[in-house]
């Protein structure tokens, strides 16, 4: 059966407060899609990505850890790297911040060796109305936990979505782990 894998208290609050700090004095970036592509009517989101931003080192070791934990006990992926970085997602209701269906996997050379995808709560659900992270796992909808710090994982190639936010604003971390294709 085909996981999604959801792990509680995976950065503590105090921490998903710094990440989104970290975040907020950097510049953000509007969402694209796979090929640099815009497309608002199937994204809206502003986005920050860690790697060049000062003092988030210690964001990378945890997630290191998080998804080597979730791999080993559930997963079981030939995974090989972090090829991208870490990216902080804001969707505010200002701009009704959503993610339509779609697949992590893509036609890049390096969305294309996507396998195992890490959202992070980076906002409690308390902070916005909306912004569900949905996962379809077969003919289920799995909604994840909203609490804050709380990951989760599954495999890059189910079908996910991010509701439109109609209050507030949510705020999470997502990365991939990397590998071969699948087979």
């Amino acid at each position: 059966m085909i996981a999604v894998h959801q792990v509680a208290g995976a950065f503590s609050p105090a921490e998903c407060h710094d990440i989104v700090t970290l975040a907020a004095a950097s510049e953000a970036r509007d969402a694209r899609l796979v090929g640099q592509l815009r497309d608002h009517n199937l994204r809206r989101a502003d986005l920050v990505w860690l790697d060049g931003v000062a003092g988030a080192d210690w964001v990378m070791d945890r997630v290191i850890d998080l998804v080597r934990g979730a791999n080993r006990d559930v997963f079981g992926f030939d995974l090989q790297d972090f090829s991208e970085s870490a990216q902080v997602a804001r969707y505010g209701a200002e701009r009704e911040g959503h993610f339509d269906w779609h697949a992590d996997i893509g036609d890049g050379p390096l969305a294309a060796r996507r396998k195992l995808t890490m959202v992070v709560q980076l906002a409690g659900g308390a902070a916005y109305d909306g912004g569900a992270l949905e996962v379809m796992r077969s003919a289920n909808v799995v909604v994840a936990n909203r609490a804050c710090g709380t990951a989760t994982l599954f495999p890059s190639f189910l079908l996910h979505r991010v509701t439109p936010v109609t209050r507030g604003a949510r705020q999470s971390l997502t990365i991939w782990a990397h590998g071969p294709a699948f087979r």
